[in-house]
């Protein structure tokens, strides 16, 4: 019978990078959440743009920075490590420094910054992931990532709401919370870098064989393809929209369609942070009992019953409508808990050593196109009505679900060298 992982908080600590990584995080946490919900007015107020020009400069930085991400997987290929993680918040402090010196009226200088900006934001999560898969495996390797974005959503949530304190400051009040995150980010890149992680895929490729480990270096590109996700990848596109539910969906919802007030959307966004600190590590442990296959399955699930939820709770209309969809909103939390504490460890599962750099750089593009294409597609389908907007969230979360669900995903797997090397130690019973 499965049983669930219990990890030592020292060993934890350990997992995820150890304390100077840790107050890494949390300090390059604390600056973007100090910025970057408020990047937008930032444009407007600060710099005087035009808002569509503004969100076009922001949505171009972001999948401009998405076109890094293949390099970005080479270079962790070759062994980098903290080098990878103190260079993606090294380049978002670039961005600040360019933001704080763009005069107003200049939307290429905006944009420019809002591009170093979406390079070290896409970049990061990948040489996160692959710094702990560095220090801790299996089990103790998934709860380290758990435990890493819960840290992280911590100081994400701290910087929002110290932001939000010190917008009535206006212009000036942008002008020092700018400056106050490009020294957070410098702070966190220095940290980052004093780890001085590097790894040695070619050696760990090796012990996972249980071969000795060649003498001569490896050649660039050595350790074969990436595992095939094309399924996967295609699926967390849609999962990946569960992120942008309490920012984006719930807020137009209750404000255009239910009529309430600004105050249940900053509630639920509280709560969907509090929850996402309290309870990922814990929920990501209790459900180590099962394959992670199986949990990012469950995870399409339980969000899909929250769309409907959705659905149902905008029915009610003004009155109950907006407490309703606060509490179907708890329901979406856990699912997005439930898939965030899976699908980054389920992919670093499946990844071979060598290639463990370019397999999370591919993941996190599939990941990226998500949050870049969720804004365009939940506001084009919310004028159409409840159904068109939950309806159609809830068919295509179920349809990934089915794609993941491990009777289905394993088969295009099951020629990679990692489901080959499952398969080798299970038994034939791949348990991914």
């Amino acid at each position: 019978m499965p049983t669930t992982t219990k990890i030592e908080p020292r060993a934890l600590l350990h997992a995820s990078g150890g304390p100077r990584y840790a107050v890494a995080i949390a300090v390059d946490a604390l600056g973007t959440g100090l910025l970057r919900p408020f990047l937008l007015l930032y444009g407007v107020t600060v710099l005087r743009l035009s808002a569509p020009a503004t969100g076009v400069a922001m949505t171009v930085g972001i999948v401009v920075g998405l076109v890094c991400m293949p390099a970005v997987g080479r270079w962790l290929d070759r062994g980098a490590r903290s080098t990878v993680v103190a260079a993606s918040m090294l380049v978002r402090f670039l961005g600040v420094a360019l933001l704080l010196a763009t005069p107003a009226g200049h939307v290429g200088l905006f944009a420019a910054a809002a591009l170093f900006l979406g390079i070290g934001n896409q970049a990061w999560p990948a040489a996160h992931a692959a710094l702990v898969a560095t220090l801790a495996h299996g089990r103790e390797r998934d709860t380290a990532l758990a435990a890493g974005r819960a840290l992280r959503n911590a100081g994400m949530g701290v910087g929002a709401l110290l932001a939000t304190a010190c917008l009535a400051g206006g212009t000036t009040a942008l002008q020092a919370l700018a400056a106050v995150t490009g020294g957070a980010y410098l702070t966190a890149a220095a940290l980052a870098w004093s780890v001085r992680l590097r790894a040695d895929p070619t050696a760990a490729a090796a012990a996972a064989a249980g071969v000795a480990a060649p003498t001569a270096p490896a050649k660039k590109g050595d350790g074969g393809p990436a595992p095939r996700m094309r399924t996967l990848l295609a699926a967390n596109v849609v999962y990946v929209f569960c992120l942008n539910v309490p920012e984006i969906a719930l807020p137009l919802v209750l404000v255009t369609q239910l009529h309430a007030s600004p105050v249940w959307s900053a509630a639920i966004f509280v709560a969907n942070t509090v929850l996402v600190v309290t309870l990922q590590v814990p929920v990501t442990v209790l459900l180590s009992r099962f394959s992670r296959q199986t949990v990012l399955a469950l995870a399409g699930v339980v969000l899909a019953v929250s769309y409907l939820g959705f659905l149902a709770a905008t029915s009610l209309g003004h009155g109950w409508g907006a407490p309703a969809v606060a509490a179907v909103s708890v329901v979406c939390t856990i699912g997005e808990i439930i898939y965030a504490g899976s699908a980054t460890a389920l992919v670093t599962a499946l990844a071979p050593a060598p290639v463990l750099g370019r397999t999370l750089a591919r993941f996190e593009l599939s990941t990226g196109f998500g949050l870049a294409v969720s804004p365009t597609v939940i506001t084009a389908l919310a004028p159409h009505g409840p159904t068109a907007l939950w309806g159609s969230l809830a068919a295509a979360t179920l349809l990934s679900t089915g794609a993941v669900a491990p009777q289905f995903l394993v088969r295009p797997l099951r020629g990679s060298v990692a489901a080959r090397a499952a398969r080798a130690r299970l038994g034939h019973r791949v348990r991914v």
